[in-house]
């Protein structure tokens, strides 16, 4: 028996010898695919307590205890209201655990919505350094590091969403102002055209320097400045110089002028402006265009074809996010998080149909000394403070896009978790009688029947039961019952304003809209309060007066929107523009008479 387990040991001992060799052996190439995918992290701890920095290093292997125990504290720290000290305590836990998910998530919840609102609001540009710096933290580095996480996708994709592109921020339109006005160099009023270039063009810097007809162009922009002689700033400084070219030494204007109308300029201007997506903002080109196709505003001139979506607005962002998670992330097993996930697609599609068409002006700046406004001595010689401000209005044209998505995600979702089913549809009944109310009040009575089919169809119910207009104005009756006629008045003023703002950039289908339903509440309210003169409202025509002076002088609205709208009037409207100028002599004669 001894020399039969002495053989036996014997051979174990050299069985687990040559085991461990050939494991040694294969080390190398385990840590080089691990080091590929991404799957290792050795960066150290910065700014950590000494007792942190040991304990992480001691404990090797156990180092997920001290996360815990971090993570804890983390937490504490945010019921607590302690968020920058939460913040420290979260990038501490993303270098000892970078894939763990979930302290990415917080990290950007915690910058993006506690730390940025911590700041007051008439600090707006340090509420979006903030608000900057959760999302850039998601997209720059928690995907990067876990690129199959559909959570932080997700949330990347709810920061545009809510946080920037809803009204919930006091700063809001401060943060759409600043996505708008990066992305403007970038993507502008690019039609299908040149977005199908960004996704061809090179994506790599050799690329571009080895083609013969460029290679002249970057070699005089390298002359003549210094700043183009770093290769890993030089796309950027070229996208700085055609921005403002004050920055930089006159000869690389120059070069521009020189160049300007050519093949190889337009060929480095698409690359330039395609690398800058790609490796900024990490927006693929080539996905970017097939969501153009996919849920573009549709061309009323030739309804199967979509225009680009506008990539300024939060939204297009949004969808970009969601929709990337889904297709890299998503499960057969429909997790809560991409049920979530395809729910901001539904949600982005809809806001862009409410809000998608974005219009940005110079207003005068805002100064508190002068009541709200910038303010300059007549004898001063410089020219008047400018500052820019957005405005978004609804786009009919986002009407088809989000309806086709809508109606894939129910199917999609269609006997799964009936909860969930029952609240996708409850939107899409919401969405649809919102929509047709809005294309009914534009005058696409067409199109209004056909969603109101549409409705009837997927979902029956009694108030459906009866024609259109009355569906109409039985909506409006809901809307309207028990107001008073303070309300009344204030609700159709603000219609009638939208309906001048509208007027003003030329989108006179909602402008007809706008002042169409100014007028049936109007209607309302007087056959509702027939034989009750005393709260009786002023003659119809007498109110519309009223709201364009009210629009023609309220200073929220740029001079030059304002202008436009004067300029309508005077040739479209020829009485009216003499009814305004009689005004105005009348109010000019009695301040006279005043002084």
């Amino acid at each position: 028996m001894r020399l039969r387990d002495t053989i036996i040991c014997s051979v174990a001992v050299c069985l687990a010898v040559a085991l461990l060799v050939t494991a040694g052996m294969q080390l190398d190439f385990i840590n080089s695919e691990r080091q590929k995918m991404k799957l290792i992290s050795n960066e150290p701890l910065t700014n950590a307590p000494p007792s942190l920095a040991f304990a992480t290093v001691a404990m090797g292997a156990f180092r997920g205890l001290v996360v815990d125990i971090l993570w804890l504290r983390a937490d504490r720290l945010k019921d607590q209201g302690q968020f920058f000290d939460a913040k420290q305590i979260a990038e501490w836990i993303t270098t000892l655990q970078p894939r763990f998910a979930s302290v990415w998530e917080f990290q950007a919840w915690n910058m993006a919505y506690n730390i940025s609102v911590a700041i007051p609001a008439t600090q707006p540009q340090e509420r979006w350094r903030w608000v900057k710096n959760g999302y850039e933290l998601l997209r720059d580095k928690g995907i990067e590091l876990n690129p199959k996480s559909i959570l932080l996708y997700r949330e990347l994709a709810r920061i545009f969403l809510h946080k920037i592109g809803s009204v919930s921020d006091d700063a809001h339109k401060y943060y759409k102002l600043q996505l708008a006005m990066a992305m403007e160099p970038l993507i502008g009023s690019a039609d299908n055209q040149t977005f199908r270039a960004l996704a061809e063009a090179p994506t790599d810097w050799r690329q571009i320097i080895e083609d013969a007809n460029v290679a002249p162009l970057i070699a005089a922009l390298k002359s003549a400045d210094k700043s183009f002689s770093d290769r890993d700033g030089f796309v950027s400084n070229y996208l700085s110089l055609r921005q403002n070219p004050a920055r930089f030494d006159p000869a690389a204007l120059k070069v521009i002028d020189n160049f300007r109308g050519t093949a190889a300029l337009r060929k480095f201007d698409i690359f330039a402006r395609a690398y800058q997506l790609r490796k900024v903002w990490k927006l693929d080109p080539v996905l970017m265009q097939e969501l153009n196709q996919l849920y573009g505003p549709v061309d009323w001139n030739d309804p199967n074809k979509h225009l680009p979506l506008d990539w300024r607005h939060p939204d297009s962002h949004a969808i970009y996010w969601a929709v990337k998670g889904l297709r890299v992330a998503g499960k057969k097993e429909y997790s809560v998080n991409e049920t979530n996930t395809d729910r901001i697609v539904a949600h982005s599609l809809q806001d862009l149909f409410r809000n998608g068409k974005m219009f940005i002006y110079d207003v005068p700046a805002e100064s508190p000394s002068a009541g709200g406004r910038a303010v300059q001595d007549s004898n001063s010689q410089a020219p008047p403070i400018r500052m820019k401000e957005v405005f978004l209005r609804p786009d009919l044209r986002m009407f088809e896009p989000y309806n086709k998505a809508a109606m894939a995600i129910l199917e999609k979702y269609k006997g799964f978790k009936r909860n969930s089913y029952t609240s996708l549809q409850n939107g899409h009944r919401n969405m649809l009688k919102n929509a047709l109310l809005s294309f009914y009040q534009a005058g696409h009575i067409r199109q209004a029947q056909k969603i109101y089919n549409q409705l009837r169809q997927l979902y029956p119910r009694d108030e459906f039961n009866v024609p259109l207009v009355v569906f109409v104005r039985n909506r409006i009756r809901k809307e309207l019952y028990g107001i008073g006629i303070n309300n009344a008045k204030e609700m159709i003023e603000m219609l009638l304003r939208e309906s001048y703002f509208r007027y003003a950039v030329r989108d006179d289908d909602e402008a007809f809209g706008k002042e169409k339903m100014a007028k049936e509440v109007y209607d309302y309210y007087q056959s509702a309060y027939l034989d009750e003169n005393r709260i009786n409202l002023p003659d119809f025509k007498l109110l519309r007066y009223f709201a364009l002076i009210d629009f023609l002088n309220d200073r929220q609205y740029p001079p030059n929107l304002r202008l436009n709208l004067r300029g309508r009037i005077k040739i479209e409207r020829p009485e009216l523009a003499r009814q305004l100028e009689q005004q105005e002599k009348k109010l000019l004669e009695k301040a006279k008479s005043e002084e």
